[in-house]
């Protein structure tokens, strides 16, 4: 039910949001040019890596010249990336990756492989026995921030609730939380 669902809404989102994914392709295009798009290797299901797709807020080859992570005021980014990481726009081409099967729109973020260290072999395995998503619950309850430990114990939960049978519903909730966390209150 849960990929059924993913794909549904995938659909549904990409239809209601494709003037401002245009948009966006346009700003980037035109302050920093082709490609639009950046790939990243992430660690998916069963530990699977694949390619997930976000909008380029970075200048080209900004994976050559810094960690695969950014700091506060990171010269990478550009001006139209700025706006699209705070409004979280950038993630909004990971609905691709939802239809293609690669993430759930609800589940742990995939890390990058060179995250992978974090984990004993046992949390490792439980985190990546579901698909990663595009929100979860450390995203909507940290945001940005917490600690490693912090996120990895709401991940874990996430997977145990999910192994439990509440998965529809906490991913409900979830998706209620990230919409408000975007919308409103706590809007980054």
């Amino acid at each position: 039910m849960k990929r059924t669902i993913d794909i549904v809404f995938s659909l549904f989102a990409l239809v209601v949001l494709s003037p401002l994914l245009l948009v966006t392709v346009v700003c980037i295009a035109m302050e920093s040019g082709w490609p639009v798009f950046f790939v990243q290797q992430r660690c998916g299901l069963q530990g699977r890596t694949f390619g997930m797709l976000k909008f380029r807020s970075m200048v080209k080859n900004a994976d050559g010249i810094g960690p695969y992570f950014t700091v506060a005021g990171d010269a990478r980014i550009t001006r139209t990336g700025q706006w699209i990481r705070r409004t979280s726009i950038d993630e909004l081409p990971q609905i691709i990756n939802v239809l293609r099967g690669d993430m759930s729109l609800v589940g742990p973020r995939p890390d990058v492989p060179a995250q992978r260290g974090l984990y004993t072999d046992a949390q490792w395995a439980e985190r990546c026995s579901v698909r990663p998503g595009i929100t979860g619950l450390a995203q909507v309850l940290n945001r940005s921030g917490g600690t490693d430990a912090e996120r990895l114990a709401l991940d874990l939960h996430y997977v145990r609730s999910i192994k439990r049978g509440f998965g529809v519903l906490l991913d409900a909730k979830i998706m209620a939380m990230t919409f408000g966390r975007l919308t409103g209150k706590g809007a980054n």
